[in-house]
């Protein structure tokens, strides 16, 4: 009878404690969550950590539904503030994922320290270290000048084609120049016969030779009198 009861005191006492063991190796509750400094660009369902940012957000993973957190950033060095003094601070209601994250923050050039203090913890707030350089992600100036309207040297209007010789022409939009009519006529283009002289020069040599026939003529004549 006492072999009986001493056998089954020692089968409760290993099943209580496969039963407890499981138990005592968890994490607490409200310790099992992670906080990460995200990048502005990155997605809050990444789970990674990005300790050199420009804006940036705070996002939480894995605590316990709808618990409360209180969060601080204090500075850390390489920067105008004493170290130790808060420079950014806010509170959160994580949902019932245990997941949130803050609104996008900057923070000037420097190295800065997380703590993350949340209900239900055991120890001592989470953190993390970060710095923050915007210097990088500034685009570099330009090397070229922008072009000032009316600029003394500055060439307005329509620019010229060059010519198959080398030489400017005026460009095919602008009116071709027209030309100065001749001394002494009347304004516009002389009018031209069928093989381009003018009639001025034909009327000219028509009277010239009616004039030498005239005088042939006469001394035709005078030559038969004799």
């Amino acid at each position: 009878m006492r072999t009986r009861t001493f056998s089954g005191a020692l089968v409760a006492a290993a099943a209580l404690s496969l039963t407890a063991a499981p138990t005592a190796s968890a994490t607490p509750p409200g310790d099992n969550g992670t906080v990460k400094i995200h990048d502005a660009t990155t997605g809050e369902e990444l789970r990674k950590n990005e300790p050199k940012v420009c804006s940036f957000y705070l996002d939480a993973f894995n605590f316990d539904a709808g618990q409360q957190v209180d969060w601080h950033i204090e500075a850390w060095a390489n920067n105008d503030v004493d170290k130790g003094v808060a420079v950014k601070s806010g509170s959160l209601t994580l949902d019932a994922e245990g997941h949130e994250r803050t609104e996008d923050m900057t923070l000037p050039d420097g190295q800065y320290k997380l703590f993350w203090n949340f209900d239900g913890e055991n120890g001592r707030a989470k953190h993390k270290v970060f710095k923050t350089d915007c210097e990088d992600e500034q685009p570099a100036p330009s090397d070229k000048p922008s072009a000032t309207p009316g600029a003394p040297g500055e060439q307005t209007g329509t620019p010229t084609a060059p010519a198959q010789d080398g030489s400017s022409s005026p460009a095919a939009s602008e009116p071709a120049a027209q030309s100065p009519a001749p001394s002494g006529g009347a304004s516009g283009d002389l009018a031209e016969t069928g093989n381009g002289a003018p009639l001025g020069v034909l009327g000219a040599a028509a009277a010239a030779l009616v004039a030498v026939g005239g005088y042939l003529l006469t001394r035709r004549r005078t030559a038969r009198r004799h």
